[in-house]
């Protein structure tokens, strides 16, 4: 019997062990794959504060206000660049939206590279692993809106922000957006600016993406 032989026949003697069961009581019930423990409901505070956290650790630049400072916040995150050209998607609340920035829904790809900065809401946001969610959404605009701009400065609202990835595809659910298929949107998932490494394992930022990230967090009143 040669060597692959051995290998098959202990794999198929493991598997008809396991239908009929080691015990003596019978086949052993197979554990039904479960989330890890947690508590049914987080608090907010808890959510935005990990959140935070975590954005933080991507080297992204993290802000905390209330509704009536949006856009104060977005004006400081964008006051080193004057001058500089900005876009923001046409959906985007006015009271977010710099004065001067162009509608970036309908730029096209050619002209994105002469634009500074982008500023944009999301879909929603990740707080164990301090990621971003864009669906492309009216206040998003289009992917490549969010890819080539060299800062993004991204609004999240508290109320916006679950858990983990789990909870984050649960409050994505198909009835938002239809059954997949051509016309649904693409998704995106930003955690920290865009970074690499070299063949010298020296990091490099803004290679893929934004080399710069600025997260507008927005609590209640």
């Amino acid at each position: 019997m040669s060597g692959r032989d051995q290998v098959l026949a202990k794999v198929r003697a493991a598997l008809q062990t396991a239908e009929r069961g080691a015990g003596p009581d019978g086949p052993r019930p197979v554990p039904a794959p479960g989330r890890r423990t947690r508590p049914d409901a987080w608090d907010a505070d808890e959510l935005a504060d990990r959140f935070a956290e975590r954005v933080d650790d991507y080297r992204a630049t993290v802000v905390r206000t209330g509704p009536d400072g949006v856009g104060a916040a977005v004006a400081a995150a964008l006051a080193d660049l004057d001058p500089g050209t900005v876009a923001a998607p046409a959906g985007l609340p006015a009271a977010w939206r710099p004065d001067d920035a162009l509608d970036g829904s309908v730029l096209r790809t050619a002209e994105l590279p002469a634009v500074s900065a982008v500023v944009t809401a999301c879909r929603l946001a990740i707080a164990e692993t301090g990621t971003i969610v864009l669906d492309h959404a009216d206040d998003q605009g289009p992917r490549r809106l969010t890819l080539v701009p060299d800062r993004h400065v991204c609004v999240v609202r508290t109320e916006q922000i679950v858990d983990d990835v789990d909870d984050a595809f649960a409050a994505m659910s198909p009835a938002d957006h239809g059954p997949p298929g051509p016309g649904t949107p693409p998704l995106t998932f930003v955690s920290g600016p865009s970074a690499t490494s070299d063949i010298e394992l020296q990091r490099v930022e803004g290679v893929h993406g934004p080399r710069t990230l600025v997260v507008i967090v927005v609590g209640p009143g």
